[in-house]
């Protein structure tokens, strides 16, 4: 399993619900968390495959912003 981190524009705990059901629909995603308080907003996500940009995408699709760090 691989860590792969983000920088996003996920923002708030509403935002977090908001791009919820796109990670986890993600097959690849086993964990997933935003920290929210980094000023970077730091997505942290345990994968078994390295497709970052299937992550950017669903991410995308949610209305956010994301790139790989």
């Amino acid at each position: 399993m691989e860590t792969l981190k983000f920088k996003t524009n996920i923002k708030c705990t509403g935002c977090v619900a908001k791009v919820t059901p796109f990670l986890n629909n993600e097959m690849e995603i086993k964990k997933w968390e935003v920290d929210i308080l980094n000023p970077e907003k730091i997505l942290t996500v345990k994968v078994n495959n390295n497709d970052s940009k299937k992550i950017i995408e669903a991410i995308e699709k949610a209305g956010f912003k994301a790139e790989i760090l």
